[in-house]
Protein backbone atom coordinates (compact mmCIF):
# COMPACT_ATOMS: atom_id res chain seq x y z
CA UNK A 1 0.00 0.00 0.00
CA UNK A 2 1.33 3.45 -0.84
CA UNK A 3 2.03 6.01 1.91
CA UNK A 4 -0.83 8.23 0.75
CA UNK A 5 -3.16 5.24 0.80
CA UNK A 6 -2.17 4.49 4.40
CA UNK A 7 -2.78 8.12 5.38
CA UNK A 8 -6.19 8.15 3.74
CA UNK A 9 -7.10 4.87 5.45
CA UNK A 10 -6.15 6.10 8.93
CA UNK A 11 -7.30 9.71 8.46
CA UNK A 12 -10.78 9.14 9.93
CA UNK A 13 -9.07 7.81 13.07
CA UNK A 14 -7.44 11.17 13.78
CA UNK A 15 -4.20 11.02 11.80
CA UNK A 16 -3.55 14.05 9.61
CA UNK A 17 -4.54 13.23 6.06
CA UNK A 18 -3.34 14.62 2.76
CA UNK A 19 -6.00 17.33 2.77
CA UNK A 20 -4.61 19.20 5.76
CA UNK A 21 -0.94 19.00 4.82
CA UNK A 22 -0.97 22.14 2.67
CA UNK A 23 -2.71 24.17 5.36
CA UNK A 24 -0.33 22.91 8.05
CA UNK A 25 2.66 23.83 5.91
CA UNK A 26 1.27 27.32 5.33
CA UNK A 27 0.61 27.80 9.05
CA UNK A 28 4.15 26.68 9.92
CA UNK A 29 5.67 29.16 7.45
CA UNK A 30 3.56 32.10 8.61
CA UNK A 31 4.23 31.33 12.26
CA UNK A 32 7.94 31.68 11.52
CA UNK A 33 7.13 35.07 10.01
CA UNK A 34 5.01 36.23 12.94
CA UNK A 35 7.62 35.18 15.50
CA UNK A 36 10.44 36.79 13.51
CA UNK A 37 8.38 39.97 13.11
CA UNK A 38 7.58 40.14 16.81
CA UNK A 39 11.21 39.66 17.78
CA UNK A 40 12.34 42.22 15.21
CA UNK A 41 9.80 44.73 16.54
CA UNK A 42 11.02 44.17 20.10
CA UNK A 43 14.60 44.60 18.93
CA UNK A 44 13.79 47.82 17.07
CA UNK A 45 12.22 49.23 20.23
CA UNK A 46 15.37 48.40 22.19
CA UNK A 47 13.75 45.79 24.46
CA UNK A 48 16.04 42.94 23.43
CA UNK A 49 19.47 42.99 21.85
CA UNK A 50 20.95 45.84 19.91
CA UNK A 51 20.30 46.99 16.38
CA UNK A 52 17.33 47.83 14.24
CA UNK A 53 15.94 44.32 13.71
CA UNK A 54 16.10 44.74 9.95
CA UNK A 55 17.15 41.14 9.21
CA UNK A 56 14.27 39.73 11.25
CA UNK A 57 11.90 42.11 9.50
CA UNK A 58 12.98 40.84 6.09
CA UNK A 59 12.45 37.25 7.27
CA UNK A 60 9.00 38.19 8.56
CA UNK A 61 7.93 39.83 5.29
CA UNK A 62 9.20 36.99 3.12
CA UNK A 63 7.76 34.23 5.33
CA UNK A 64 4.45 36.09 5.60
CA UNK A 65 4.15 36.47 1.84
CA UNK A 66 5.20 32.89 1.08
CA UNK A 67 2.87 31.46 3.72
CA UNK A 68 -0.03 33.57 2.48
CA UNK A 69 0.61 32.40 -1.09
CA UNK A 70 0.67 28.77 0.07
CA UNK A 71 -2.61 29.28 1.94
CA UNK A 72 -4.30 30.89 -1.07
CA UNK A 73 -3.04 28.06 -3.29
CA UNK A 74 -4.41 25.50 -0.86
CA UNK A 75 -7.79 27.25 -0.73
CA UNK A 76 -7.95 27.41 -4.51
CA UNK A 77 -7.18 23.73 -5.01
CA UNK A 78 -9.07 22.13 -2.11
CA UNK A 79 -12.54 20.76 -2.55
CA UNK A 80 -15.32 20.40 -0.04
CA UNK A 81 -16.42 22.67 2.76
CA UNK A 82 -15.56 23.19 6.39
CA UNK A 83 -15.49 20.08 8.54
CA UNK A 84 -14.56 17.75 5.69
CA UNK A 85 -10.89 17.46 6.70
CA UNK A 86 -9.53 19.40 3.75
CA UNK A 87 -7.86 22.11 5.84
CA UNK A 88 -9.86 25.06 4.54
CA UNK A 89 -10.20 26.66 7.98
CA UNK A 90 -6.47 26.21 8.60
CA UNK A 91 -5.69 27.89 5.29
CA UNK A 92 -7.85 30.87 6.24
CA UNK A 93 -6.07 31.14 9.60
CA UNK A 94 -2.75 30.97 7.75
CA UNK A 95 -3.83 33.82 5.47
CA UNK A 96 -4.68 36.04 8.45
CA UNK A 97 -1.40 35.20 10.22
CA UNK A 98 0.54 35.77 6.99
CA UNK A 99 -0.87 39.27 6.68
CA UNK A 100 -0.01 39.90 10.34
CA UNK A 101 3.58 38.72 9.88
CA UNK A 102 4.00 40.83 6.76
CA UNK A 103 2.60 43.88 8.56
CA UNK A 104 4.94 43.38 11.53
CA UNK A 105 7.93 43.07 9.23
CA UNK A 106 6.88 46.11 7.22
CA UNK A 107 6.51 48.17 10.35
CA UNK A 108 10.01 47.28 11.51
CA UNK A 109 11.44 48.02 8.05
CA UNK A 110 9.79 51.44 8.07
CA UNK A 111 11.15 52.09 11.55
CA UNK A 112 14.67 51.01 10.54
CA UNK A 113 14.65 53.42 7.56
CA UNK A 114 13.78 56.33 9.86
CA UNK A 115 16.48 55.43 12.38
CA UNK A 116 19.50 57.65 12.30
CA UNK A 117 22.71 55.85 11.31
CA UNK A 118 24.65 57.83 13.97
CA UNK A 119 22.33 57.50 16.92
Amino acid sequence: MSPSGVLMTVAPGGVIGDGRTGANLAIAVVLVGVVAGGLALARSRGRIGAGTGRAGAVVAVVAGLVGTALAVLHLATSTGGFGTGNGRAGAIVAMVLGVAGTALGGRVLARSRRASPFG
